[in-house]
């Protein structure tokens, strides 16, 4: 994508009604006064909330929010310019149940409040392979326990990826931490008994992943 490009979607970001920008000052000083407030000031309604952390261009927030017009779905992602596309398409198909913010998934605890969030997708996250990007792997033990802080305590966390890196890392984590799993396939395509929201929307790399004959697992989880 150019620089122009990036900057025509960035500026037409700020005009967005369901795009949230934060900065890291308002971030760590509260000063956006959404945390606690998500569904009274942002969704406007009292219906549970979902979040898709790095949600990319935003198709599995935008298709998860057609299949759930119960459910309030924000995607988080850093980069803007991506999810330009599905807050866009959000806005055209008038979706008020589904929002994107860009911000650093790090910063999630200081955006949400204690117990604020029914459900957390990470959708094909990077799986930082290399031993010293451990830090910025979307599971590991620090991110795992921000995403505790603000969930539910029924709240429920899907690992959706095509790494079996990140699917193995992920699940003997969780069994070293005694968290409850709920769900757990290496192969989604290659069972009859996979959830209906996981096999029913594809992102466009997932389906080229699939023509590819790559395997798409996925994982569903629990904090005790």
């Amino acid at each position: 994508m150019g620089s122009k490009n990036k900057l025509k979607r960035f500026k037409e970001n700020e005009t967005f009604g369901n795009v949230v920008q934060p900065s890291r000052e308002e971030a760590v000083n509260d000063l956006l006064s959404l945390q606690g407030n998500w569904k009274k000031n942002f969704f406007k309604n009292g219906n549970p909330i979902v979040l898709e952390l790095g949600c990319g261009k935003g198709e599995y927030s935008v298709n998860l929010a057609r299949l759930h017009p119960e459910k309030n779905f924000l995607g988080i992602d850093i980069k803007g310019a991506r999810f330009w596309r599905g807050a866009k398409t959000a806005l055209e198909e008038n979706l008020a149940n589904v929002g994107f913010m860009r911000t650093q998934i790090e910063l999630i605890d200081l955006l949400f409040a204690e117990n604020e969030v029914d459900e957390i997708w990470i959708t094909f996250p990077d799986p930082q392979i290399k031993y010293q990007r451990t830090k910025h792997r979307l599971t590991n033990i620090e991110f795992l326990q921000k995403y505790k802080k603000v969930l539910k305590p029924d709240g429920v966390v899907h690992l959706k990826t095509d790494s079996e890196f990140m699917h193995g890392y992920t699940l003997g984590l969780l069994h070293g931490l005694e968290e409850e799993i709920e769900y757990a396939h290496h192969d989604v395509y290659g069972t009859d008994h996979a959830p209906d929201d996981v096999t029913r929307i594809q992102t466009f790399y997932e389906s080229q992943y699939l023509e590819k004959n790559k395997k798409i697992t996925y994982l569903r989880f629990k904090f005790r």
